[in-house]
């Protein structure tokens, strides 16, 4: 089994006698010791070699160490600094920890320095090598991070893709059948597909991929419905007021749906052929952590002799409501319908 390296250790002390007592007990315990007389001369060694750590005196020649030291924390990559300084001087020592260095000793003629001075640099060795393994470690993190953020996001492209190319079908599908009810069932069904793969669109385009800006998906949504509703002066006008917030992707999901089941009833239904009207959607906090979503009209109502479709819709509404652990309620007061789903952010 190979020797383990020994320790370079710089020593920047101008007391030559310490210094030779210094290299001499380091060296005992695998220490490579080279001594600087003063902090220039620390400096320069620094500059040609590396170390793996330092021992800094305070009081020296020309420059003390409270001048030396932020020269040293200003190189590439400074090693630890250990600063060394007379046993009445706590406010010296204070300044140098502040200025970056790692630990201190009491400097003193006993037998007991070289000691403190080698527990004091292996903690601060130890402390430097769990701060690199967990920078390290960190920096694995983040790339696992940025490998499962980039797969995803090439998911969420993928499935966007898929949707829009069964939307694609079903256009052709559509150009192909005379029975106007098919047609219409057609269309409802690609609205529902085109709010999921609208969801995954703005997944993709997004840094962010565990949520969604609701207010901004609802924006595209309402422009993708009313392209989707007819021509212009031939249906309904969206009105949209969403105040910013974001929601989980499966909210962001089931939220979508029920906006354009909501929309197409009111399309439907709200209002007689050619004639003009509004739905308006709103999306607004209630509190800290519950939201309210709104889609009204100005139509018939829900009362006796009220148009009735084939039941699927609200079973999809009810669904989506369901996984948002909430349910849909309707206002009898309001004139037309006005349909109010309140959930958890």
């Amino acid at each position: 089994m190979d020797a383990p390296s020994p320790i370079r250790l710089l020593y920047i002390d101008d007391d030559r006698g310490l210094s030779r007592l210094v290299e001499k007990e380091l060296g005992r315990h695998g220490y490579a010791v080279t001594c600087a007389p003063d902090g220039d001369a620390g400096l320069q060694a620094l500059a040609e070699g590396e170390y793996d750590i330092c021992a800094l005196d305070h009081y020296m020649p020309m420059r003390d160490g409270l001048d030396v030291l932020p020269d040293i924390m200003a190189l590439p990559a400074p090693p630890p600094v250990v600063y060394v300084t007379g046993a009445q001087e706590g406010r010296i020592a204070v300044a140098a920890l502040r200025a970056g260095a790692a630990d201190y000793v009491i400097k003193d003629v006993s037998e007991d320095f070289t000691a403190l001075l080698r527990a004091a640099l292996e903690d601060a060795l130890l402390r430097r090598r769990l701060q690199r393994e967990n920078e390290t470690a960190q920096e694995e993190i983040r790339r696992a991070r940025d490998r499962a953020e980039a797969m995803l996001r090439e998911v969420n492209h993928r499935v966007g893709n898929s949707l829009q190319l069964v939307s694609s079908f079903m256009s052709l599908q559509m150009r192909h059948l005379s029975d106007d009810g098919a047609r219409a069932a057609l269309r409802e069904s690609q609205a529902r597909i085109e709010a999921v793969a609208h969801v995954h669109r703005r997944l993709y385009a997004s840094g962010d991929m565990s949520t969604v800006a609701m207010d901004e998906y609802l924006d595209g949504l309402m422009d993708e419905l009313s392209k989707s509703l007819g021509r212009d002066g031939e249906a309904p006008r969206l009105v949209l007021d969403a105040r910013p917030m974001n929601v989980t992707t499966d909210q962001a999901v089931s939220l979508g749906v029920v906006v354009t089941e909501l929309v197409t009833n009111a399309v439907k239904y709200a209002y007689e052929p050619g004639k003009m009207g509004e739905i308006r959607i709103h999306l607004h906090p209630d509190g800290d952590s519950r939201a309210i979503l709104t889609v009204e009209d100005d139509g018939p109502g829900l009362g006796e002799g009220a148009p009735k479709g084939t039941g699927l819709g609200s079973k999809i509404v009810s669904a989506m409501a369901s996984g948002l652990r909430s349910a849909v309620e309707f206002d009898p007061a309001h004139k037309g319908v006005r349909a109010r789903l309140a959930f958890d952010l």
